[in-house]
């Protein structure tokens, strides 16, 4: 009878562990899991982790399963690209990041020099919230993937909106202090202005994320300079701050910001019915999307919260759309086939430009809007405030000029 030597037995086990070890593809979030921005941090972590659930109750990327990590970035540039190497040195090998350009760039530096120091450990960056446009700009990368649309898609979007809505005529611009936020202030002008020759900008200011603590005395600026209109990339806590001092001073103010959904900024504006907020997105909870629906009712019930973030769900799904065209879950492989990818989404038809990496889908302007049981049915996140479309861009018309330089890795 044949019996099997070690050396057989051991490669037969290491054959084995590789096998199982392919099955699966370890994926992490780097964002603020502690600190004045953890709330929005762990509904990252909630929505990341409900994605892929969701493939892995399908089978998998073709039997793949996704194993989720959640790193805690502290919202620190240094705590980011820290976060980085111990994603990459527990196997990691795509990373998800949404708190604020700022970390993504760190995320992303830290990736691009990991990648080139040792290639056989490469990771790949799906960036969800970090829209600074020098991303797919002057600042690109191989590695790196943004998955919302940056902050001149959607100012591009918002002067169509501005066009159509004569209220707005005077506007203040008030804006984190970092690369993002005078982007949405510098592009907020420029687009914003061509739209609609008649504004007036009125004023500006920049502040340190996290750390204002009252947010009356810039209101108490916009006021004096007449403003009907705050052009602002605030988000998280700042945002709800911010709305509360407009509405305990009774300014009647818009606000033209991202997607600062979550529910301390609803709380904060069904107490300040004097402030309206315009946000703008790929979906928004109501919006009319019969699979994006699905995915809001079993969030909702798993997680006894909102789902807003789409974004996290199409970004899951793009990265298995490159595992299956390259058939390998090796980063390289899996960028490289992204790179001009269409397919129908959860969003329906959505494009990856080679050029950039720039994720291409339509946007939505949509308002906030009290439950009345006819206009809004329910409610965000168990508050009293839901969402309204206004307008609708459509992808051809939030194409930009593309200014990055790919440096692609050898053999490609």
């Amino acid at each position: 009878m044949f019996k099997p030597t070690l050396v057989a037995l051991a490669l037969a086990c290491a054959f084995g562990a590789h096998a199982q070890q392919q099955q699966t593809l370890k994926i992490a979030l780097i964002d603020p899991l502690s600190g004045p921005m953890a709330d929005v941090g762990k509904i990252f972590e909630n929505h990341l982790r409900f994605a892929a659930d969701n493939i892995n109750a399908a089978g998998g990327i073709d039997g793949i399963k996704l194993e989720v990590l959640a790193f805690d970035n502290k919202l620190s540039t240094q705590e980011s690209q820290a976060a980085l190497q111990a994603a990459v040195g527990a196997g990691v090998k795509a990373v998800f990041v949404g708190g604020g350009s700022a970390t993504a760039t760190a995320v992303i530096t830290a990736a691009n020099r990991n990648n080139e120091r040792n290639p056989d450990k490469s990771v790949l960056v799906f960036n969800f919230g970090g829209i600074d446009p020098d991303l797919v700009g002057k600042s690109c990368s191989f590695w790196h993937f943004m998955t919302d649309a940056q902050v001149t898609m959607r100012m591009k979007a918002y002067a169509d909106f501005v066009k159509k809505t004569p209220d707005i005529k005077k506007v203040y611009f008030l804006n984190p202090d970092y690369s993002f936020g005078r982007q949405w202030t510098a592009f907020g002008k420029n687009l914003l202005g061509e739209a609609r020759s008649d504004l007036q900008f009125v004023g500006e200011d920049f502040f340190p994320t996290g750390t204002v603590k009252d947010f009356a005395p810039y209101i108490a600026k916009m006021r004096a300079a007449g403003a009907d209109t705050v052009v602002s990339g605030n988000w998280g806590n700042d945002m709800a701050l911010m709305i509360k001092a407009a509405g305990e001073s009774g300014y009647k103010l818009r606000i033209l910001t991202h997607s600062s959904a979550n529910k301390s900024t609803m709380i904060a504006l069904d107490a300040a019915p004097t402030v309206k907020l315009n946000m703008i997105g790929e979906w928004f909870p109501g919006a009319d999307n019969a699979t994006a629906a699905k995915l809001e009712s079993a969030f909702e019930a798993k997680y006894k919260e909102a789902f807003y973030l789409v974004r996290l769900s199409t970004a899951t799904e793009l990265l298995a759309q490159g595992v299956r065209k390259a058939k390998s879950t090796d980063p390289k492989a899996i960028a490289s086939a992204l790179e001009g990818i269409s397919y129908k989404s959860i969003l329906g038809d959505v494009s990856v430009r080679k050029e950039d990496h720039q994720f291409m889908a339509p946007q939505y302007v949509y308002t906030n809007h009290k439950v009345d049981g006819k206009t809004v049915k329910k409610g965000f996140d168990g508050t009293n405030q839901g969402f309204v479309a206004e307008s609708l861009t459509p992808v051809s018309a939030l194409a930009v000029p593309n200014t990055c330089e790919m440096k692609r890795p050898a053999g490609l």
